[in-house]
C-alpha cells in the first residue's frame, strides 16, 4: 500500500511539472514563419527572438480561454497534491481520498477544456507553413491522460 501510495505521489508531482513546462514554455506549434524555423506556443511567437503571438480577432478570445483553462489546471493540480498530503495524515483508515480525487477531475476537465479549444482553433496558424505540435501540445495530452488516471485511484483508493 505504501509502494502505491509513494508510486501515486510521483506521478502527481511529474504532472504538476509537466503541466507547468507545457504552459510555460512556447512550443506549442513548430513550423516555418516568414521563412524562418519559428515556434509558438499560448504566449510568444519564437524565431531568433520571441515576440507577440499574431492572432487573429477572432480567435483572441479562444487563446485568452487556452491560457486560462491551463493555468486553472495548475492551480487545481498543486490544491490536489496539498489536498492528498493534508488527507494521508488526518484521514481516518478506511476512509477514500475524494476530495483529492475531485479536485483531481476538475484539474483534468480543465486540461481537456483547454487542449481541445487550441486543437481545434489552432491547428493551422496563419502565416506558418509545414506546421507540427511541438512537445508542450503533446505534454498537455499526456498531462490530461495522467490526471485522470491519478483522479480515478484517488477515488478509488483507501487510507490503510
Amino acid at each position: 500500500m505504501l509502494v502505491l501510495l509513494a508510486g501515486i505521489f510521483v506521478v502527481h508531482i511529474a504532472t504538476v511539472i509537466m503541466l507547468f513546462v507545457s504552459t510555460i514554455a512556447n512550443v506549442w506549434m513548430v513550423g516555418y514563419y516568414n521563412a524562418e524555423k519559428a515556434s509558438s506556443g499560448l504566449w510568444l511567437l519564437c524565431n531568433r527572438s520571441c515576440g507577440h503571438l499574431p492572432v487573429a480577432t477572432s480567435d483572441d478570445a479562444s487563446l485568452k480561454a487556452v491560457q486560462a483553462f491551463m493555468i486553472l489546471s495548475i492551480i487545481f493540480s498543486v490544491i490536489a497534491l496539498v489536498m492528498f498530503i493534508v488527507q494521508l495524515f488526518t484521514l481516518e483508515k478506511g476512509k477514500r481520498f475524494y476530495i483529492t480525487g475531485a479536485i483531481m477531475l476538475v484539474c483534468w476537465l480543465c486540461i481537456l477544456i483547454g487542449a481541445s479549444i487550441y486543437t481545434a482553433r489552432f491547428a493551422k496558424m496563419a502565416g506558418f507553413r509545414e506546421v507540427h505540435h511541438g512537445y508542450c501540445f503533446i505534454l498537455a495530452w499526456i498531462c490530461f491522460c495522467f490526471s485522470f488516471i491519478i483522479s480515478i485511484l484517488y477515488l478509488v483508493l483507501r487510507k490503510k
